[in-house]
């Protein structure tokens, strides 16, 4: 490359990611085999809220580059959640250690490294160690507890009914023992009732949900559906000088992606819900990382795509940043693909003609350069290398530039048992959520009504008049006379003595 293009290259860069107020730098450029070390990425906080990408082929650094962003915004005090897929980024909690290749990485790219942990809270859905997150059925809705069970039409018809029905007759659905309470209910002693005011259903239908949510309770949904219901300002940290990083560990429930994916469904839309309006931000209140987001467009229903494609566009006005993490571009809907501002390519293989469409898509996603050849570029990416593009303080993308990302601080590996008990035990809110409630709900009424329903009828019965009932037993006894053997041989020896006559 000539004087003069370096030259251009490198105003191009100082240009782009030169950041007025709040920022992090997470590497340094790289032009074809150098990197330059007075060239700084720096990424302003301001731009996070308009969201993010980051892809790439399996191996190629992407949970580094989630716990690197995560660490810088700790340190800047923007709080994170993340999901752990792996086991490996709980590693936050625990400083790091520098060894040959993270020095001369650093050394490259002009940072010093600083081996230390940051707050973390380790949360669970399942029985691995960590404070419990849940959620009440009645808090999931209809609409997304029907994903979970891949309900058909017809079923999903009657959940809805079945969610108003007990919000007109103030049921408190918590857990999944009173769902299954109501579907009992309304297929025997109270299909009259709720038939009469909601319409009529098939048998079949309550039948097939109750097997499905039999289904989901021995996957050990059980613990995600009680209280006490997470709440959405436990993610954020008491301490405005470090942000807390919450992880969601899930390496356990990879088997069951529906009930992982509907689960940060239902907290974005808890997320939005809390959050105030506040416009435009020096730096984001939460950021969420997204781990294996295609789990989140898979099996959407259109009315479903169309409140999170609109979730995602209304949730940056109230200081919200999001993540999605996956393979391919391809994974996200266009529809939230296009507003995501950040985008950090890791490489990309091209080895079938699915992985090369794949890739000309990924090109088409970034904006053009002079300086890099995009395909080119993706398909020869170094481990811990992507290529990066934002958006300035305009909502113009910023100039595509491959770049050497840093080395994450915090360990670079799983936690043992003993350490993640430590870091459970030691945070605030692990006694408020791994405490078991079980105040009276759906199940416990719909129990006692049975209980005096079955009470008053053999009150009725025990109440009846006393010579109702003698006539009763008078009745009863001449039945008893006219049936017996001797009073029928009787009748028939009198009938023999008139016919003889």
């Amino acid at each position: 490359m000539s004087e003069a293009n370096l030259d251009k290259f490198k105003q191009l860069m100082v240009e782009g990611y030169s950041v007025d107020g709040p920022s992090m730098t997470i590497g340094a450029a790289k032009l074809a085999d150098q990197v330059f070390a007075d060239l700084p990425i720096h990424l302003s906080l301001s731009s996070l809220s308009r969201h993010g990408l980051i892809t790439g082929a399996t191996g190629t650094g992407k949970t580094k580059t989630i716990q690197v962003l995560a660490e810088q915004l700790s340190e800047q005090g923007v709080n994170v959640l993340l999901m752990d897929m792996k086991g490996d980024l709980s590693g936050l909690g625990m400083p790091g250690e520098a060894n040959e290749s993270i020095n001369k990485r650093h050394q490259q790219i002009g940072l010093d490294f600083a081996a230390k942990p940051y707050p973390v809270s380790l949360l669970t859905l399942s029985s691995e160690l960590g404070i419990q997150l849940k959620a009440t059925v009645a808090e999931f809705g209809p609409d997304l507890l029907a994903r979970i069970l891949t309900l058909s039409d017809a079923q999903k018809g009657l959940l809805a009914m079945l969610f108003q029905y007990c919000d007109d007759k103030q049921y408190p659905v918590v857990d999944l023992d009173d769902l299954k309470k109501l579907l009992q209910y309304i297929s025997n002693e109270g299909k009259e009732e709720f038939s009469s005011e909601y319409g009529r259903f098939s048998n079949a239908s309550t039948g097939a949900i109750l097997r499905k949510l039999i289904a989901l309770e021995q996957q050990g949904a059980d613990r995600c559906f009680a209280e006490r219901s997470f709440a959405i300002e436990d993610l954020l940290s008491a301490n405005s000088n470090a942000g807390l990083v919450s992880i969601l560990r899930l390496a356990d429930i990879q088997s069951k992606p529906m009930l992982f994916s509907t689960f940060m469904l239902q907290l974005l839309g808890e997320a939005y819900q809390w959050f105030p309006e506040v416009g435009e931000v020096d730096k984001p209140k939460l950021v969420i990382f997204i781990d294996e987001a295609h789990l989140i467009f898979s099996g959407q229903s259109p009315e479903l795509a169309s409140q999170l494609e609109s979730m995602v566009k209304l949730i940056r006005s109230k200081g919200v940043g999001l993540f999605f993490v996956t393979q391919n571009a391809t994974d996200i809907s266009p529809g939230v693909l296009s507003q995501l501002g950040l985008k950090i390519q890791h490489a990309v293989r091209a080895f079938t003609a699915k992985d090369r469409k794949a890739l000309k898509q990924s090109v088409e996603n970034l904006p053009d350069s002079e300086f890099y050849d995009a395909t080119d570029a993706l398909t020869n990416l170094g481990v811990g290398e992507a290529i990066v593009t934002a958006l300035d303080k305009k909502s113009v993308p910023t100039p595509l530039v491959t770049t050497l990302l840093r080395a994450p601080q915090s360990r670079m590996g799983v936690l043992t048992d003993t350490e993640v008990s430590t870091l459970v035990s030691q945070s605030p809110i692990s006694d408020k959520y791994n405490e078991k409630l079980n105040r009276e709900s759906a199940y416990e009424i719909l129990n006692e009504k049975l209980a005096n329903a079955a009470a008053t009828a053999k009150q009725r019965e025990d109440n009846k008049p006393a010579t109702t009932k003698k006539s009763s037993s008078s009745a009863s006894a001449i039945v008893k006379m006219l049936t017996s053997a001797t009073f029928v041989r009787g009748v028939f020896g009198l009938l023999n003595k008139m016919i003889s006559k």
